[in-house]
C-alpha cells in the first residue's frame, strides 16, 4: 500500500504527476459544462458571480495538460472559507490558500491521475487575468500557436517540476495578459 498525498514529498508528487500534454479534445469542453453545472447546485446559497473555464483547455486548438482548470469567481464579501468547506466535501482536495485565492484539485490519486483532472480557483471577483489571457489567445490563433511552441519545448525539459515549467512560461502570460487588458479593457 503506497503513500497517501499528503505524505508524498514535492519531488514524489511531481514524480507521480508529470507534466503532460495532449492534442487538443473536445470532452475539456464537455468536462468543464459538467462541472459548472455541478458547482452552480453546490455553491447555489452563495454569491457566485461567475464560473468560466480557463487554461490552456478553454483555448482552441492547442496541446494541454490533460487537466481542466475551472475559475469561480464570487463577491468581495463572501466567506471564502464557507465555500471552500463546501468544495471540499464535495470531492476536492485543497492545495493552496492565500489571499483572497482558494485553490482545489479533484482527480489526483495516491495511484496517478483519475479519468477526469480539475483545477479549481476560488477567488475574488476582479482577480481574472486568465479570462483576458483565454480570450486573447482565441481571438489571436498565432500567438495561442506560439505559447503551443513553448509548452511543447518546455514540456520534457521540466516534465518533473511543474514549478519550473510554470516559471519559464511566466513572461510570456504576462505579455500577453497585459495586452490582452489593454485590448478588452473593462471586459470583465
Amino acid at each position: 500500500m503506497g503513500k497517501e498525498l499528503s505524505e508524498m514529498s514535492l519531488e514524489e508528487l511531481w514524480e507521480l504527476f508529470p507534466i503532460f500534454l495532449v492534442e487538443p479534445n473536445d470532452k475539456w469542453a464537455l468536462y468543464y459544462d459538467e462541472l459548472e453545472a455541478f458547482l452552480k447546485i453546490i455553491l447555489s446559497e452563495y454569491p457566485v458571480e461567475r464560473i468560466s473555464h480557463i487554461g490552456s483547455t478553454a483555448i482552441a486548438g492547442i496541446w494541454a495538460k490533460d487537466i481542466v482548470d475551472i475559475l469561480i469567481e464570487v463577491s468581495k464579501d463572501s466567506d471564502m472559507e464557507k465555500m471552500a468547506g463546501v468544495i471540499e466535501r464535495n470531492g476536492f482536495i485543497r492545495m493552496s490558500a492565500g489571499a483572497g485565492r482558494i485553490s482545489f484539485n479533484r482527480g489526483y490519486t495516491k495511484d496517478g491521475f483519475a479519468g477526469k483532472v480539475f483545477h479549481l480557483h476560488l477567488r475574488y471577483a476582479g482577480d481574472n487575468d486568465e479570462l483576458y489571457f483565454r480570450d486573447y489567445l482565441n481571438e489571436h490563433m498565432q500567438t495561442a500557436k506560439e505559447y503551443e511552441t513553448m509548452k511543447l519545448q518546455l514540456w520534457k525539459r521540466f516534465e518533473h517540476n511543474r514549478d519550473a515549467y510554470t516559471d519559464a512560461k511566466a513572461a510570456f502570460v504576462k505579455k500577453w495578459t497585459a495586452e490582452a487588458k489593454r485590448v478588452y479593457a473593462g471586459r470583465y
